[in-house]
């Protein structure tokens, strides 16, 4: 979703560094219809944008899916460019009004399609074989979709704080441990970026993370040798993060994610994990998430070193 300038607007709303500093403002009124036809333009683009991306995630075969999703992941990059589209976007997931008026909520369609179990699919009884009515059939989630989708989870989560409620409604935490423990690298590094954004100041999440024995699990990767460094690089970006973020909570949940870590990863490695999770508060994002990655290749190297 990239916004031409309307041609109705030229003329009337001032160039950005314009070399004319005689030129008269436009009058109040007009410069408040201006602001009031863009917004609403802006709004016509966010939600037909959304339906659009939602109208193929909703289809019953995998590519058709996967092509939304990556409309849905191209439009959330957009939003994320300017405070005005970010709360056009978080009034189209929150206002019910607009929920029923235009379905444009993602987070239940994630996991009503590409994030579905496949047992859903089962088979219970054959009625349809003897009705006149065929059965509906969609085409299991392909690796490529799954990563999409978490992805598109991810990022609808840390625009809007209210998706991470909708996500708990859906047993997000069973969900994505299980993509954790059955699917592929692709899917499981995605996987590990959608948790830490849903458990972001949800207290609930958090809650089922800790009742899946999530720490544990995510131990068990960065352990094993035998797993894809990139994951295991990226299991330790997670605990960093993870640590830094419930860091001085006495309280659960994840009160004691500090012990569980030393439990399961020793003495050396934990207190690495508690310091440089501390990182560079202070640095822009660009630096941030280089020292991200620095401390992660150190965790990994204190493990190997055991």
């Amino acid at each position: 979703m990239y916004l031409k300038k309307a041609l109705w607007s030229e003329g009337i709303t001032p160039e950005t560094g314009s070399p004319e500093p005689e030129a008269e403002p436009p009058s109040t009124a007009v410069g408040e219809l201006v602001n009031s036809l863009t917004e609403q333009r802006v709004y016509r683009e966010v939600t037909l944008a959304l339906r659009s991306g939602l109208r193929d995630a909703r289809a019953e075969f995998s590519f058709l899916r996967v092509r939304g999703l990556r409309t849905l992941l191209k439009f959330l990059r957009s939003v994320a460019e300017t405070d005005s589209t970010i709360n056009f976007f978080s009034q189209t997931q929150s206002i019910p009004e607009l929920q029923v008026l235009y379905n444009v909520t993602v987070v239940p369609v994630l996991f009503q399609h590409s994030l579905k179990e496949s047992d859903d699919d089962i088979v219970a009884n054959l009625d349809h074989i003897f009705g006149v009515e065929p059965m509906k059939i969609s085409s299991p989630s392909t690796d490529a979709e799954v990563s999409l989708a978490l992805r598109v989870l991810e990022g609808c989560c840390l625009l809007h704080t209210e998706s991470t409620l909708l996500a708990h409604q859906y047993k997000a935490i069973q969900v994505l441990m299980n993509i954790l423990s059955t699917r592929g690298v692709l899917e499981q590094g995605a996987c590990l970026d959608a948790l830490i954004s849903i458990m972001l100041d949800s207290s609930a999440n958090q809650m089922d993370f800790e009742a899946c024995n999530g720490i544990e699990e995510v131990a068990e990767l960065i352990r094993d040798k035998q797993v894809d460094e990139n994951l295991r690089l990226k299991c330790g970006e997670f605990l960093l993060l993870l640590i830094g973020h419930v860091n001085g909570r006495g309280r659960p949940p994840l009160a004691s994610i500090q012990e569980d870590i030393r439990r399961l990863l020793g003495e050396k490695s934990a207190s690495l994990i508690w310091a440089a999770s501390q990182f560079g508060s202070t640095l822009d994002p660009e630096q941030r998430l280089t020292a991200l990655h620095i401390q992660a290749r150190r965790v990994l190297e204190s493990l190997d070193l055991y």
